[in-house]
Parts: structure tokens; sequence; C-alpha cells
């Protein structure tokens, strides 16, 4: 299991981005959280399978049809063992 703090720029908020990102971790198996930072930005927290988790990222850059995605960074963090689902904060 693997996790990463990743931070979305770009115009991702009042887009649905969040409730997205929810419902594709769901579909991925990942769990975490996602919130909307006071840059503009959308803040995340994903763990899970490698895999999985590169096949979010790679979703990331597309986000819903109304986002236009212009950055992804991406930073590794410790796994969380206490988060049992996707949350949106």
């Amino acid at each position: 299991m693997i996790a990463l703090h990743v931070s979305i720029f770009g115009s991702v908020q009042g887009v649905g981005f969040r409730r997205w990102m929810n419902e594709s971790a769901k579909n991925l198996s990942l769990t975490g959280w996602s919130r909307n930072a006071s840059d503009g930005s959308v803040e995340a927290f994903i763990q899970g399978k490698e895999d999985n988790v590169n096949d979010m990222l790679s979703s990331l850059w597309e986000g819903p049809n109304l986002a236009d995605v212009e950055d992804v960074l991406t930073q590794e963090s410790k796994v969380d063992e206490s988060l049992g689902s996707f949350e949106i904060y």
C-alpha cells in the first residue's frame, strides 16, 4: 500500500471535482480525502494499492467534464491505517 498527498491546480473548484474524485476513489478501492484549498486548488490524500493509486493520478489530469486541470503535484506520504473510506471535506 502506498499513500500520496496531492494538489490539483487549475479550474478545479465549483466544477464537481471532489465529488468526481470521491466516486473515482471508491471505484479504485482507495481511501483518503479531498478538500478545497484556499488558493483555489483541490488538496487530497489518497492511499491504496500502487497500481490503483497510479490509475487515480492519471485520471486526475482529466477530472470531471467542467474541470480544466493545469498541474498535479504529488508528495509521498505515510499510510494512514485509520482511514476506511474516501471522504470529502
